[in-house]
């Protein structure tokens, strides 16, 4: 029997102030809200005790956004998931975004170690008018300490449902996958930014959007690893792939701060708990 964490997260227009009402059972909650940029984009840091994931363990957050809130969640460090006996492990986000909403989904890495057996998902509903922007960063195995990612599988899921969907399994065994220079090419870390809005972007925005994430790439020790494209109307993707986490992280940060100035006029504010 593994554990089950469930979270609802409600976020709701109280004057000028994005207000969150939480509930939760199991090991899965709230922090702690901020507001460092005021009192329309509520920051909020979401943390689960237990410290890792396991075979059997499902944890799920459903995000509801109603329009004209901004929300910010994120993590104080990253999500581990452990070697399992043979049961999955799931982690599955549900946000929900009324028309004006913003959210910004920004996790800190998840980390595949030897023997996992995991399932990471994401779906994203967006109505006309709302904007979200997110990462997802996969790291293989603890390369600093010699624990290579030579048993186990990963499954990773990105959709908005209708127009854009991304699912990749990575099995550790596949090493034509992993290995070869049309994959990962020996390297061990995936990341993965996105910006998507309920309505097709009008190209000023899009090409704006493209521009900042080549930018950012190109002055990017990454540079030769990384790409940018809109597979749809509605959706804008950097994917990159490194030897270890930070540099992926300073790189989505960097076109993150970007794509901010871009689509809403607002300075990169990284959350106060990425810097403590």
């Amino acid at each position: 029997m593994g554990w089950h964490g469930r979270l609802d997260l409600h976020y709701r227009r109280d004057g000028e102030r994005t207000i969150a009402l939480d509930r939760h059972e199991g090991p899965l909650r709230v922090l702690r809200r901020l507001y460092p940029e005021g009192p329309g984009i509520c920051h909020h840091v979401l943390v689960h005790p237990p410290g890792g994931v396991v075979g059997g363990d499902v944890l799920e957050i459903d995000a509801r956004l109603d329009g004209d809130t901004h929300a910010l969640v994120t993590t104080p460090g990253a999500t581990r998931f452990y070697r399992s006996a043979g049961d999955l492990a799931v982690q599955r986000a549900t946000l929900r975004l009324e028309a004006g909403a913003r959210l910004e989904w920004l996790p800190l890495e998840n980390i595949a170690q030897r023997g996992c057996r995991a399932e990471n998902r994401v779906q994203l509903d967006l109505a006309p008018g709302a904007q979200a922007l997110g990462w997802d960063v996969l790291a293989l195995g603890l390369p600093a300490s010699g624990q290579a990612f030579d048993d186990g599988t990963f499954v990773q899921h990105m959709e908005l449902p209708g127009h854009w969907l991304e699912r990749g399994r990575i099995d550790a065994a596949d090493t034509r996958l992993l290995d070869s220079p049309l994959g990962w090419a020996g390297r061990r870390v995936l990341a993965t930014l996105w910006f998507t809005a309920g309505e097709a972007f009008a190209d000023a925005l899009r090409e704006s959007l493209l521009e900042g994430a080549r930018d950012a790439s190109a002055a990017s020790p990454l540079a030769a690893q990384a790409g940018a494209t809109s597979p749809h109307g509605r959706v804008v993707v950097l994917r990159a792939l490194a030897d270890r986490v930070e540099p992926a992280m300073a790189l989505l940060t960097a076109v993150r701060g970007a794509w901010r100035k871009a689509a809403w006029g607002l300075d990169a504010e990284p959350p106060r708990v990425w810097r403590t």
